[in-house]
């Protein structure tokens, strides 16, 4: 099974796989499976078992490979974070040596223009990462400018959230807004027209992304519920790459293990940044359970009120 084959590389893999230090006989969870990185790292280094789950059904193929080649040693389901404890359900499964949670977009999504996740590509305005329920379209036609301005500058720690909104409101109130580039275009005209080091347009699709999958909740309740099922020493890895999932980590963190060291962050070596652009932004932080009492963190306690 060649990783290449879809383009798309699980960032910081090493480097997770060292934290995580599988063992045989033992039970991993990989919370975001993709292309099956991390899965086939961990059930390579040994005799264990993986269970897997990703919220996009177009990796069903992917999972079935997988199936075929490791046999009961991994089990995949289609579900979301919100959805672990119905996993470990279904899995026969109590309890869990370490988890691994990759989160955003993958490659294969943003590659596939018909996703509607890339503003440098044309397609339908979707950004569905399970491919149902609200598109990023419907969004964009249907709440009001104070609405946008939130969501943009919430999820996207855009400043710019306001100028965009309106100009949003601008442009559909003669056309719906339908395509990834029509609103790429309306996001860069909010801009003054000058050198960017980054697409004016990434931080609006990041916050239209992240609102339309519900990607800060799903994030809240799968590290809780990845800390409920986790044994006694059992290890929690995250990768982010964005600010506002980093701080919903490093918070969780700082208060189930206050002793810690979720300070430190792991990122990227400059050879893997050349060898996938797309990790330059990744972080890595890990904690393991020392505390074997379960306590349920809420948003709010992490300092989110969406």
């Amino acid at each position: 099974m060649n990783e290449e084959r879809i383009g798309h590389k699980s960032v910081l893999l090493d480097e997770v796989i060292k934290l995580i230090n599988p063992k045989s006989n033992e039970i991993y969870f990989d919370s975001t499976f993709g292309d099956g990185g991390y899965a086939k790292k961990i059930l390579d280094a040994c005799d264990c078992k993986v269970i897997a789950i990703d919220r996009d059904p177009n990796v069903k193929e992917r999972a079935k490979e997988y199936e075929k080649k490791y046999g009961e040693r991994f089990i995949f389901f289609n579900a979301r974070f919100s959805q672990i404890n119905e996993v470990m359900e279904k899995a026969k499964e109590e309890k869990i040596n370490g988890f691994v949670f990759d989160i955003g977009v993958s490659s294969m999504q943003l590659d596939n223009a018909n996703r509607g996740f890339s503003f440098m590509k044309d397609g339908p305005l979707d950004m569905r990462m399970s491919s149902r329920g609200l598109t990023a379209s419907s969004v964009v036609n249907s709440k009001s400018v104070n609405e946008l301005a939130d969501i943009i500058y919430h999820y996207g720690d855009e400043r710019n959230s306001r100028k965009i909104a309106k100009n949003i409101d601008k442009f559909r109130k003669s056309k719906e807004i339908n395509s990834t580039l029509e609103l790429a275009n309306i996001v860069k005209q909010s801009f003054p027209n000058k050198y960017f080091k980054k697409h004016p347009a990434t931080k609006t699709f990041q916050a239209l992304r992240m609102y339309v999958n519900s990607e800060i909740e799903e994030l809240h309740q799968g590290v809780n519920l990845a800390v409920k099922h986790l044994k006694q020493y059992g290890k929690l890895c995250v990768v982010s790459f964005h600010s506002i999932e980093d701080r919903l980590v490093k918070n969780f963190m700082s208060i189930i293990e206050p002793n810690s060291n979720t300070k430190k962050i792991i990122k990227p070596s400059k050879k893997e940044v050349e060898i996938n652009p797309r990790a330059r932004s990744a972080k890595l932080r890990f904690t393991e359970l020392n505390n074997s009492e379960y306590q349920f963190v809420s948003i709010n306690d992490l300092g989110f009120e969406y």
